[in-house]
């Protein structure tokens, strides 16, 4: 955890989602899906926000997920995995798992070693994140993150 003063009180930042900060703005996807998607931070520094808007197999898919540390009610402290969870339009709900190491993001589905799971990795100046979904089974598809705001 790294720690900042706000007001006098002292926030600390979970250092895994400081991390993963460098997602943050706005990015077109193209690939088996195609669209945008959007990142923002929580106050508090704890999780992230993703907005989605894009289409796949010509439906489109829009909806939420909140990314961060679970720490239920009563917790002493979060947990290890930094997990999330995803809301679609339809009614829907997607668990993930995010994993960061260097420039690598995994996100595994479901739970972390999942054989259903992203692998991306960014470029130098963080702008593009180019990897590919991987489904049990031999299915998956490309996916191309451009930052473009």
């Amino acid at each position: 955890m790294t720690e900042r003063t706000e007001g006098g009180a002292v926030v600390r930042l979970d250092e895994g989602i400081r991390e993963l900060g460098r997602l943050v703005g706005r990015w077109r996807v193209d690939g088996g899906a195609a669209g945008t998607v959007a990142f923002r931070p929580l106050d508090g520094g704890f999780f992230l926000v993703q907005d989605v808007d894009l289409e796949q197999h010509g439906q489109r898919v829009t909806g939420m997920e909140v990314i961060g540390r679970e720490k239920p009610y009563g917790a002493e402290a979060p947990g290890d995995d930094i997990t999330s969870r995803f809301y679609d339009s339809e009614g829907h709900t997607f668990d993930y798992v995010y994993e960061l190491a260097g420039d690598t993001l995994t996100i595994w589905a479901g739970e972390k070693g999942s054989p259903a799971y992203y692998r991306g990795t960014f470029t130098a100046d963080g702008d593009t994140l180019a990897g590919a979904w991987v489904y049990p089974g031999g299915g998956g598809y490309e996916s191309t993150m451009t930052r473009i705001g």
